[in-house]
Formats: C-alpha cells, structure tokens, sequence
C-alpha cells in the first residue's frame, strides 16, 4: 500500500466520525446516557487518542503530547498505557470543550499525515495505521447506538435523522438451510485485515444443523410477547428469568405502547412499530428465549460462519435494521448489514489463540470471559467493516446495541 492511499484511506475515516455527529448539538455530544455508553466527544478524542499514543509516540520525533491530562482522560481500557478516567464518569468531562477535541483531532490527522509522507512505511506501522481505523470504524458503530439510547432518555424523542422512514415488505417465508455433520474451517484466512481473535483459522466438527434463512421480525417476536413469553420462565435461562423479573422486562428494549398501538423509538425519532423490519436491541437471554418459544435454538459461531462462508453483500448501511433485497448463493439473507446475530458461543480464543505484545494486546484477549459471540454486522456498522469471520462480543445482558435474532436447529 502506498502513502497515497493509505492517507487517503486515514482522512476518509476520520471525516466519517465528524459526519457522524455533525447532526448533534454541543450538548447531545457531551451527555452520557449509562456506564456501558459513552459521549460522542469522548468517542472522537479518544479516537484520536489511539493514533497519539500508539502511533505518534513512536515512531514522531521530538514526539509532544496535544495535552499531557489527555493521555489519562481518554484512555479506555488500556492498563498498561496508564491510569484511566472512570468509565461512567465520562459524561462528566464538560472540560476539554467539543471544540477542543475537534483541534486535538485536527492536530493529531496533522501529524499523521506528514508521518506517512516522511517515514518509510513499514509493515508494523501500516498494521498500526490499519488498527486505529478499524478500531475508529467500531466507535463509529458504538457513537449511533450510544447516541440513540441518549435521545430515547428524553421524553421529547427526539430524531437523529430527519430523513425519510421507510416501511419494509413483508418478510420472505423463512426457510431452513440445511447442512450434514463435517468439520469445517473457521476463522480469518490471513488475507486482509483481521483482529487478533479471528485467528488462527482452525478446524471444528459441527453435527448436522439447520440454520434460518433470515432474521426474526418484530412481528413474530410479537406474538411471543402476545403469548405470555416474559411471563413463562420455561422460555428463559435461570440467570436470564431473573434478569427479567428484576427489571421488569416486557419487550425489547425500545419498544413501548400506548392507545394507538405499539412503538419503536430509533434514530428517526418514535416511531409506529412496523412489523415486516427484524427485531432488534434483544438481549441474549431474550434471543435464547425467543428460539426456545419458536422450538429452535440460537446457531455456534461455527455452524454461523460455515453457513456465511460463500457470502458475497455485506450490508446496506441504513439507521434502523431493513431487511435485505438481496438472497446470497446459499439462500441466505440479512447477514450483515441488518443485525448483529446471537450465537450460543461464548466468547473464548480460538485454539493457538495468542495475544499481542504490549498494551495494544489488550484490545480483545481479556475480555474472553463472560460475554457471547455475535456474527455478521448491523446497520449501523461502518460500510468496508464487516467481514464472514468477525467475531462481536456482548454480555448476555446487553440490548442497547443492533442485536437480532437468528435461529437454528439440530438436525
């Protein structure tokens, strides 16, 4: 790759961001809603934060901080960087101003890009280069979810986006894909870029399985909630039925109803619920749920990949999930682009799984505990993002992201 393009490859993704919350104020910027969601200024300076400190630190001479206290303030979850600023008190960061970290992004693209025209571009510091951008591209991904469920908390419901709203088709009968017991491979082919724990590809056994040809709609997961689903704890997991009786949980989690019938909150402000779209912002433990009402069961990562692997669209990129137009070769819709899909895989290394050296090994390796694995892409996900062997990862908990539901069986 040449300076040229990876330059241009840098400004694009960094445009992409600030485009993101052009249609924000200063003060949506600057809220934060829970813990696990974090401002639209914090996400853009600690963005800019990755190139700073693992980038511009090594390899810039006579390297100087935009601002020492900034190392520590949008620092996230890398220990061996340093201390941090405590993640729920993000919010509370009135200091640096919005405009200020628009500087401090605008310095550091600065620096970046005379970098790139000066250094010799080496391999480790295009893998470094590709790692902030793709690491960019999932906070993108991480500023719509956490924007909307900020705009949720306010009664006025406001929109994200004024642009028109449309209402899908009625969903194609789903179908099951069928598939014989066999050991498939999964896992990244070293071919382009991969985070760490895609790899190494490897070899697994799956038994013979069915695996749904789309998504779940609001519609049938409707019906589960008309059938007494939250109230039946033969639907639910021990951990997950008490969840749900301690949170009082009825329905997804931006659902609500009134006199003229169900609603969905969304980007597009409050909306009529529309039946046709998949269900989305389901918790693993309503997922598991569902497909146990449905008699089915949520699909492995394995048998998810093994049934994606000749996938060839990867998305739409709308604010809201829309069902896809598009059927792959294997009769298999809404993979990516829609919906983030639970599997019943937790979330663990692949076999000869290695971590990186130094602090930028923490980016996934010790999360490995407690959290499942969730497959494909969802609409809010970056367009150039989403690949067959990416391996997104939630507690069983949470719904405040594009999750949906797909469902398998074992044959």
């Amino acid at each position: 790759m040449n300076v040229d393009t990876i330059a241009a490859r840098f400004l694009e993704v960094r445009q992409h961001t600030l485009a993101l919350a052009k249609p924000l104020s200063e003060e949506d910027c600057c809220a934060q809603s829970m813990p696990d969601a974090s401002p639209i200024k914090w996400h853009m300076a600690h963005t800019t934060w990755f190139f700073e400190t693992f980038i511009l630190e090594r390899y810039e001479a006579g390297f100087e901080p935009f601002h020492p206290a900034f190392r520590v303030l949008f620092n996230s979850y890398y220990n061996g960087v340093g201390d941090k600023h405590p993640r729920p008190q993000r919010g509370l960061l009135t200091r640096p101003s919005l405009r200020e970290v628009v500087a401090y992004r605008r310095n550091v693209d600065e620096r970046i890009g005379i970098l790139l025209s000066e250094q010799t571009l080496t391999a480790e510091l295009l893998a470094l280069v590709e790692t902030g951008l793709q690491h960019e591209q999932q906070h993108q991904e991480l500023m719509l979810t956490d924007v909307k469920h900020l705009l949720s908390m306010n009664p006025l419901f406001p929109a994200y986006s004024t642009g028109p709203f449309a209402r899908a088709q009625p969903a194609t009968a789903m179908a099951w894909q069928r598939y014989d017991a066999a050991v498939v491979e999964i896992g990244h082919t070293e071919e382009g870029f991969c985070f760490d724990n895609e790899m190494p590809r490897h070899r697994q056994f799956v038994e013979a399985y069915a695996i749904a040809s789309r998504q779940v709609t609001n519609r049938e997961y409707l019906m589960f909630i008309e059938d007494g689903g939250y109230d039946n704890p033969a639907c639910w997991l021990s951990e997950g039925w008490d969840w749900v009786q301690a949170n009082r949980l009825a329905h997804p989690l931006y659902w609500r109803r009134d006199d003229e019938g169900w609603k969905e909150f969304m980007l597009f402000g409050l909306q009529a619920l529309d039946p046709h779209r998949p269900v989305t912002h389901v918790s693993f433990f309503e997922a598991d749920a569902y497909a146990r009402w449905a008699g089915a069961r949520l699909p492995t990562e394995a048998e998810w990949e093994h049934a994606a692997r000749d996938a060839t669209s990867f998305g739409v990129h709308e604010l809201h999930p829309m069902p896809s137009s598009r059927e792959q070769a294997s009769g298999m819709r809404d993979l990516f682009g829609v919906n983030w899909q639970w599997t019943l895989s937790s979330y663990a290394p692949y076999p000869g799984y290695r971590t990186a050296e130094g602090a930028i090994g923490e980016y996934n390796g010790k999360f490995m505990s407690n959290q499942y694995v969730l497959r494909g892409s969802s609409c809010a996900t970056p367009p150039g993002h989403a690949r067959t062997t990416y391996r997104n990862f939630f507690p069983a908990t949470a719904r405040w992201q594009f999750a949906g539901i797909r469902l398998a069986k074992s044959l």
